[in-house]
Parts: structure tokens; sequence; C-alpha cells
């Protein structure tokens, strides 16, 4: 069903972790391909034919990556990926007005690269403020407002939150930024291409986008600075000055020519592919939660990114149900490196249950799944589910009746 044997082994699984990644479009393979023989000329090398031609090809990807999100291609910075461009937006918009301003806000729920870098500007003297997301994985605007100080700088929200999928109100948030005078960066890694994003429309001063999660190559993504109110940044990276002196080192323009036509291609498909996953989710969660009872959905219902499914089948463990389904390449929404048994920090912001958050699984729908690969991996993840529920002994007690809250369990 759909899976690619890997020459000698056994077949790999199909694959429904677009969030982690997603596989590289071949058309936009195809416009890389030159870049990577024919034409190798350094873009930023001013006296010869190779170096023109690299530097043509690379500011049409930055014209491509700009029209994506409504912006002018002087608005947009090539980076290693939406890390490093989080990176630079958080600290270089901190480290530039510090002499006046010494406070952030940002949300609980950010990614760890948003998280780390607010952390680490905490110990060079800023103060942070992380707002709750309530239970539905959105913020409280009332909460914002009340958190913004006179020398606030900067709000940091994603658009779409890369566990839960939920999509927060950007355009609120721009609109409320704006009245207080305070620049306004969203990570958008999870939405870009998948939604329609406009920076104008949306009041977003900074934006961070990567490659590898719009069928672009990986270690390649773009920030986008906005230039009128103009926003001011100290680079992170010294050098040669390339990229209006805010990230140093040459551009590597295979990638950058792979994420324009990624960024072009997402533009052309965002509709189909919308409306495609759209129905490919609801018959995943649909067919689930027919058969399996106590399966709950983690995020708001309504406002989010229908291709990013977090379940949580009460009463399995997360981990054993990914072990069962092994020919599908899924994740749990916990942190599962084996060192850390804590749940993701993600589940615990919005309050889930320790017992439900252990029990989380996301599925990633994408622009090639197949509706063949929906219905494997559902027959699948019911059969497993209802296997591992018949083994527990607590499904078990819930089965005859039993409240498990007001069990005391002893510790032997």
């Amino acid at each position: 069903s759909g899976r690619i044997g890997d020459g000698g082994g056994a077949p790999r699984p199909l694959y429904m972790d677009v969030q982690a990644t997603t596989p590289l479009d071949p058309r936009v393979l195809d416009s890389m391909l030159p870049y990577l023989t024919a034409y190798y000329g350094n873009p930023h090398s001013r006296t010869h034919a190779y170096g023109w031609e690299s530097e043509a090809a690379m500011e049409k990807a930055r014209r491509q990556v700009a029209d994506l999100i409504g912006a002018d291609s002087r608005e947009i910075i090539f980076t290693s990926g939406a890390t490093e461009s989080n990176n630079m937006a958080i600290k270089g918009v901190a480290r530039f007005y510090k002499s006046r301003k010494k406070h952030i806000i940002t949300t609980q729920t950010e990614h760890k690269c948003v998280l780390d870098s607010c952390r680490s500007l905490e110990t060079e003297g800023f103060r942070v403020t992380y707002l709750p997301v309530k239970k539905n994985g959105l913020i409280d605007l009332k909460e914002l407002e009340a958190a913004f100080q006179p020398d606030t700088s900067l709000v940091s929200v994603m658009t779409v939150n890369n566990e839960i999928g939920v999509k927060q109100p950007i355009h609120d948030i721009g609109e409320i930024c704006r009245g207080h005078k305070v620049f306004f960066h969203t990570d958008a890694a999870q939405a870009i291409g998948k939604i329609p994003m406009d920076v104008n429309n949306m009041k977003i001063d900074l934006m961070s986008i990567s490659g590898h999660k719009i069928y672009g190559p990986k270690g390649v993504g773009a920030l986008y600075v906005r230039r009128r109110p103009r926003v001011r940044l100290e680079p992170l990276q010294s050098g040669g000055g390339q990229e209006r002196g805010l990230r140093s080192g040459t551009v590597p323009t295979p990638l950058a020519v792979g994420l324009g036509a990624a960024c072009e291609v997402a533009q052309q498909e965002m509709e189909y592919d919308h409306k495609r996953i759209s129905q490919l989710a609801e018959r995943l969660v649909t067919k689930i939660m027919s058969e399996v009872p106590d399966v709950v959905m983690n995020g708001d219902r309504e406002h989010r990114y229908p291709g990013c499914i977090n379940l949580s089948f009460a009463y399995v463990e997360g981990e054993s149900l990914l072990m069962a389904l092994k020919d599908v390449a899924l994740s749990s929404g916990s942190a599962c490196t084996s060192a850390s048994l804590e749940p993701s920090y993600v589940l615990r912001a919005i309050g889930t249950d320790e017992d439900l958050a252990h029990s989380s699984i996301r599925f990633g729908i994408g622009r090639f799944t197949t509706e063949e690969e929906v219905d494997y991996t559902v027959q699948k993840c019911i059969q497993h589910v209802k296997r591992l529920r018949e083994m527990s002994p607590l499904w078990e007690m819930v089965q005859d009746g039993i409240d498990l809250k007001s069990i005391k369990w002893t510790q032997h």
C-alpha cells in the first residue's frame, strides 16, 4: 500500500509524519538540478557570467518567496531554516532595541527554538512573558493585551502549532501589536504554503519560513523582515555582509532556488491541497472515532490546520501504539526521546491529563498522502488500540464501571 522497497530489506513504512518533514516535490528538484551542476557560480561574484546567472536565479527565488506572503522581495533574507530565522528575529530585535526596551512576550506552546531563544535572552537581562494557552490551545487576546509593558519590544506567536495543529488568531494579534507599536514576529514554518498568509493584512513584522516543511529542500529557509515600518535587527552572523548585512555567508543558490520553487508550487496548489487534505483528515478522524471509544482530539476543532491531527487514545501507552504501528511512520505528541519520560510540553500547556498526554499520536497528512494510506493507517490503528486495551487492566476496570480517579494507588 504505497510503500517503497529500500533495495534489499523490508519495505519502508508509509509516511504519515509531514510535520517533521516533507518529501521533495519533483517539480522543486527539477528547478534545482541545473544549479547543482552546470550553473555553479557564487551568486555574490560580480565580475563574470557564472556569478550573474546564479544571482539572477537567487533573486527570482526571493521574489517567489515574497509573492507567497504578500511581501516585497527586498524583505526576504535567506537562512538555513526556521530555527535560524527564529533565532535571528527574536535575539536580533531584542538586542537592537535593548537600550530602551527589555521585555518580550511569547507563548508556552512555541517551538523549542523560540522558547530557547527567549531563555537565552533572559540570561542577558531581558524579561519574558510566556503566555499560557486555553484548553483549546489558543491564546487569550485579553491576556495578551494585559501583558504589554512600556518597554515591550517584540511579541512572538507561532501561526500553526507543529504538535496539535491549532491556528492562532494572527490577524487579531497583529492588530493589537500595531496598536501598541510593538513588533510582531510569527514562526510560520507549519503554515506557510498551506494556508493563505499575507504580512500586510495580518500586520506581521517578522516571519520565519522553512523549506523542508513545504516540499522544498532541507537546510534552507527565510526570514521576512518588514521595511515599513522598518524593523532593525542585530545580526547573529558576521562576515561579508550578504543578505543586507543581516546574514553573512554565501547564499546556497540551489537551495534558495528550491525554496523559491516550493513557494511557487505551494501558491498554485494551496487551495487544492487544503481541500484534499481536509477531506482525508475528516476521513481519518471520523473512521477512528466511530470504531474506537474514548479518543480525544487535542486542540481546537475549528481553528486549526487540518493536516495535523493529534489524538489521545485513553488507556493505551502512546509508545506501545507507535511500536505496534511500525509499518506507518508516525510520531507521538510527546517527546518520544527514551531519556525523557515527560509528556509533551504543548499537551501539558493545554491541560491534558498526564495519562492522556502519554497516549497521544500525531498523524500528518500532506500533498502526497493517498486515501489508501489513510485507510490503512486507520485500520491498523483501530486494530492495535483494541488489542492493547484488551491487555490493559485499567481498561478492564473502566469497563466494570470503576472510576480510576477514585483509586488510591500504593507504591510497592
